[in-house]
């Protein structure tokens, strides 16, 4: 029993450190923070029903991480086949909330973008992760993360009307 208390008690701690960063890695996926917010809180109801499983990997953060962003695609998927099935496929997609206009605007582009993109930004500017550290949470080389950091930059660029300014 006191290797449960254990497990719960890094779990709690971890909770209270990573909770920020986590919630603002699925937010970068999904565009709406209640439903980061509940998928990270997802994602520590599953650690915490397993903290041996949490103790044994190298990156705890990594893994909650990990498990979140999957929950993220998961709901995503099952909300398209939803959607797709029942809903009119012509309706408006509701404008996600957010602290301000520029904000909005950025959520909004990268929403357009393909999830391989908003999920490496999202990891790489909004979760302050390294190169190295979202290809492991992705499980991609760090090349291709370098590429699609690059590729997403652009697209980004090109949707919110930005365009280079080349030296003259």
């Amino acid at each position: 029993m006191d290797e449960r208390l254990a497990g719960r008690a890094v779990v709690e701690e971890l909770y209270r450190v990573a909770y920020p960063r986590l919630v603002r890695s699925v937010y970068a996926l999904t565009g709406q923070l209640s439903e980061a917010q509940d998928v990270v809180h997802d994602a520590f109801t599953i650690a915490m029903s397993r903290p041996h499983r949490l103790g044994s990997v190298d990156d705890p953060e990594a893994w909650v991480r990990t498990v979140a962003l999957n929950l993220a695609k998961r709901r995503y998927r099952r909300r398209r086949v939803w959607m797709d099935r029942f809903l009119r496929r012509d309706r408006p997609v509701s404008t996600v909330e957010g602290p301000n206009p520029e904000r909005l605007t950025v959520v909004a582009a990268m929403r357009q973008l393909s999830p391989a993109y908003r999920e490496t930004l999202g990891l790489y500017y909004l979760a302050d992760l390294s190169v190295d550290e979202i290809g492991k949470t992705l499980g991609v080389p760090a090349g291709t993360i370098k590429a699609r950091l690059s590729r997403g930059r652009a697209a980004l660029a090109d949707i919110l009307g930005e365009k280079e300014e080349t030296d003259a």
